[in-house]
């Protein structure tokens, strides 16, 4: 269920029985012909279908992340470390005065990695958190699935085009892109980086089947509800 759907009597007695909640996390940045939130959205929609069957609250997702090397790309927002970091500490500890106390952060965007040390840090101050950080693209069974389906899965090229990360007036290019000089590319400013990147994917094909997406996107699915359900550390 979604925070958004729920009154504050619901949540406190929501918390009596349960007090697991998810917090997604997401960036909006480009992603070449797809859209610029398509981490937020991935983030959020992996949470929800989890979260379902589970009765689990999910809160709105965090729309902004680290992104610093496309920030010469217009449309792309990204925060200081620092920043992201507080926002996450403001948010845990706004849950824990409401009642949760085991938190899944499902990060949709690998930028957001500082956020897995956060967690650590926030569960030394309060040891009645429980507090677990899900990439849920590059969990082990996820992964797995997308090396199945094929090889060079990564930023904005076929492993992130789903039917729902599209926009209609934007179709995939044709064809099949280099792979990106990921040494040259994290050596440089954003400016060059851009230069380097181009229409902003990282390389490989630029869509695959919906049937082969659909698929990855169930075990996406299953595996974030797998650590929703446990063990916790509380």
């Amino acid at each position: 269920m979604r925070i958004a759907e729920m009154n504050w009597p619901e949540v406190a007695k929501q918390v009596e029985a349960d007090t697991r909640c998810i917090l997604p996390i997401g960036s909006t940045e480009q992603h070449a012909q797809l859209s610029l939130s398509v981490d937020s959205i991935l983030a959020e929609r992996v949470s929800v279908e989890a979260a379902a069957p589970l009765g689990v609250p999910v809160f709105p997702v965090m729309p902004y992340g680290l992104a610093p090397y496309f920030s010469a790309y217009p449309g792309t927002v990204t925060l200081r470390v620092e920043t992201l970091l507080a926002v996450v500490r403001d948010v845990v500890a706004s849950m824990a005065r409401g009642g949760f106390r085991r938190i899944l952060i499902v990060s949709g965007h690998g930028g957001n990695s500082p956020v897995g040390a956060l967690c650590s840090e926030l569960m030394m101050e309060d040891p009645r958190l429980s507090i677990k950080f899900h990439e849920w693209w590059k969990a082990p069974k996820t992964f797995a699935k997308v090396q199945e389906i094929g090889p060079g899965g990564s930023h904005a090229n076929w492993m992130e085009n789903f039917p729902w990360t599209r926009l209609a007036h934007a179709p995939a290019p044709d064809g099949e892109k280099a792979p990106l000089d990921m040494v040259m590319f994290k050596a440089g400013p954003p400016g060059a980086g851009r230069e380097l990147l181009g229409d902003g994917s990282f390389g490989s094909v630029y869509q695959k089947p919906d049937e082969a997406m659909n698929a990855l996107w169930q075990v996406g699915v299953a595996e974030t509800r797998e650590v929703l359900e446990g063990p916790w550390g509380v």
